[in-house]
């Protein structure tokens, strides 16, 4: 009897040292969440139309519908190393940024919550964060450089991106793109911002909808007396990272940084007809 007594003893201790270290794992794991919130580690950029942060993480129910959508397979899911971001969507724009390849912005309208908020209708009103020029010492056109090739095809590269002329409606893997170019642009030439706003120069805007012409994104301006070109950040830059992720250099030059107060536009821009018609015939 005496040793069953101990026997019992020993189970019901077991049994509570267990139920401590079970415990205190399931808090250790919930508490884990706070570590990228308090540290502010894990920093996303959002998929177009995503609220501000908080917002975007209380209001989004990691459903995927904008996953399912995305023309370009441009937004993930996040890890468990996001702590409550887990399982919410994020955009990595150098391996696979959006060039908003569906136009009618497919995310925002299969977003259940708003979370992508539907208060936009057109890709310059979304607000993803803002280019930046971070590496000017690397970057070609700083240099005075061009540049020929396809860029990024030895990295095994597999983003891909619209090319009207190759496509009207499929994007192409861009590392099979050859260019050729005195001066390397391909930041100003590939943006998708800017096409629009070239179309729209051309007397062609997208969908024949004059609404629809934005604001210009970026440009190249000339520095010093040789052929060095800075790459300029215009007030129509939306962040959409296609900027840093078509840059040819080893580590992006160009790079987008985040804006924490998302939503609609920060330059509250709005399509305004007359004034285009009105800068068209200025021309």
């Amino acid at each position: 009897m005496a040793k069953q007594r101990l026997t019992r003893k020993q189970k019901a201790r077991r049994q509570f040292l267990s139920s401590i270290g079970y415990t205190a794992v399931i808090t250790g794991a919930a508490l884990m969440g706070y570590i990228p919130v308090l540290g502010e580690g894990n920093q996303r950029i959002r998929p177009p139309g995503a609220l501000a942060e908080k917002e975007f993480l209380a209001s989004c129910i990691k459903c995927g519908q904008c996953v399912q959508v995305c023309p370009v397979e441009a937004i993930k899911l996040a890890d468990l190393d996001d702590g409550f971001g887990n399982g919410s969507p994020y955009i990595d724009v150098r391996s696979q940024a959006c060039d908003f390849s569906c136009d009618g912005l497919q995310c925002v309208l299969a977003c259940p919550t708003g979370s992508l908020t539907h208060e936009i209708d057109y890709p310059a009103q979304t607000n993803m964060g803002v280019a930046e020029l971070s590496k000017p010492k690397i970057c070609l056109a700083m240099q005075g450089k061009g540049f020929k090739g396809k860029t990024r095809s030895n990295e095994n590269f597999k983003g891909v991106l619209r090319f009207e002329e190759v496509s009207r409606w499929d994007p192409v893997l861009l590392a099979e793109q050859e260019f050729d170019v005195e001066i390397c642009d391909l930041c100003v030439r590939l943006c998708p911002i800017e096409k629009r706003a070239n179309q729209c120069d051309a007397g062609h805007p997208p969908a024949g909808d004059e609404s629809q012409c934005p604001p210009r994104a970026i440009k190249l301006v000339k520095i010093g007396e040789g052929n060095a070109m800075k790459p300029e950040i215009l007030d129509g830059c939306v962040g959409c990272g296609v900027c840093e992720m078509v840059c040819p250099t080893s580590e992006p030059a160009i790079t987008i940084a985040l804006n924490q107060d998302r939503g609609i536009g920060k330059n509250t821009w709005e399509p305004d007809a007359s004034m285009i018609k009105t800068v068209k015939e200025l021309k």
